[in-house]
């Protein structure tokens, strides 16, 4: 199959898409956008609970982490012109011709830079979006809770200005002060997770990710004629450890809700509230304790939609590991997950595996069959 150039000005205009990016008929949302019901999502106020300790978390929290691990945030702290500024500078990114936006085009095997899908990558269900994803290094000790700290000081400004250019100065000051803010935000939520898991210490989780190997991705899902074909981003599980994300008032997130037979839930948007996703390392920090989030985009046939995620992770070389006051408490089965770092595991989702619903399960294969037998990406 030839090779597809995915440039959003054009694609949103076609009246039948490419067949790169037609997913199997039982993959598919359903036509006309219909069929899917709302989600019931635990909400913190995470204002109370680091003011007021554990007995401010809503029912149901802990054992929405252990069924799905999805809840949302409010109360965080994040002011809004920030998130408001944040996604003007989005809008005006991707409203830049294709050949600007590619000077920062990703590399092959890197996480990181601009990238319009996945048509460099894969031949076949290619998601209906372009992504703009750069490196968030955290501050070698982990500050105090609701503290702001500074994600590598100036490290995202700089990437800005030195890829593309000193008219994304702005840009990139924006997104430094975006990033500082997500950091702190992230580490107050590994207080939540921590005590869900009954943890004496709340700030078990945090030294954890002290120094880390954070993310920010724009995600931008332009319209498309044939919504009930395609997938802005395929079902899957979040390789890194947690997800914040802050979706614009378009809406498309869905999550599989383990009960009810396993079907999508769309997640509504709130303009005052982040989505928090487990992903597949914290899970495994856990011990499987908590599941890590099953989730995907559907596009709109009328409208962009436009997301701020930012993934937390741990230093690349930090072992994963479940702290021993989980270890000493589980009394259950063996260990699910065997020892990792995050850079072998981030590694194998770029070089050896599309990253989809059985992601962690397939490294752990990957690990026991000796850690690079498998040369043939899936």
């Amino acid at each position: 199959m030839a090779a597809v150039v995915f440039d959003a000005e054009v694609m949103c205009r076609e009246e039948r898409i490419p067949a790169q990016f037609v997913w199997p008929a039982e993959e598919r949302p359903a036509a006309g956008g219909g069929g899917v019901e709302e989600m019931e999502i635990p909400v913190v106020d995470l204002a109370a609970f680091l003011n007021g300790g554990v007995g401010e978390l809503p029912a149901g929290l802990a054992e929405a982490c252990e069924r799905h691990g999805f809840f949302q945030v409010v109360g965080h702290g994040v002011d809004p012109a920030l998130i408001a500024e944040a996604y003007r500078c989005c809008d005006a990114f991707y409203a830049r011709p294709l050949a600007e936006k590619q000077r920062a085009a990703r590399r092959p095997g890197e996480s990181y830079g601009y990238a319009s899908s996945f048509t460099g990558r894969f031949n076949s269900k290619l998601p209906w979006k372009e992504t703009l994803s750069f490196h968030c290094p955290g501050d070698a000790a982990a500050a105090a809770p609701g503290k702001k700290i500074s994600a590598g000081g100036r490290a995202i400004a700089d990437y800005f200005v030195g890829v593309l250019g000193d008219d994304y100065r702005h840009m990139g000051e924006v997104y430094q002060e975006y990033c500082d803010e997500m950091t702190r935000l992230a580490l107050d939520v590994t207080e939540v997770l921590a005590a869900t898991l009954g943890l004496a210490d709340r700030g078990e989780l945090r030294g954890f990710f002290a120094g880390g190997d954070s993310t920010m991705r724009l995600n931008y899902y332009p319209p498309c004629r044939q919504p009930h074909l395609t997938l802005g981003t395929g079902p899957h599980r979040d390789p890194t450890s947690l997800t914040l994300l802050h979706q614009d008032g378009v809406g498309g997130l869905q999550v599989r809700d383990a009960d009810g037979g396993g079907e999508w839930r769309a997640v509504r948007p709130r303009a005052d509230a982040f989505v928090v996703n487990i992903g597949d390392t914290f899970a495994a920090l856990t011990g499987g304790r908590h599941a890590s989030c099953l989730h995907r985009a559907v596009v709109s046939g009328g409208a962009a939609r436009r997301s701020l995620t930012f993934f937390l992770n741990p230093q690349l070389d930090r072992v994963v590991r479940p702290p021993e006051a989980l270890l000493l408490a589980g009394g259950g089965p063996p260990r699910a997950y065997p020892d990792f770092t995050w850079r072998e595991f981030l590694e194998f989702t770029q070089r050896h595996y599309r990253s989809d619903e059985s992601t962690l399960d397939a490294f752990v294969s990957w690990v026991a069959g000796g850690r690079g037998e498998q040369e043939e990406e899936k």
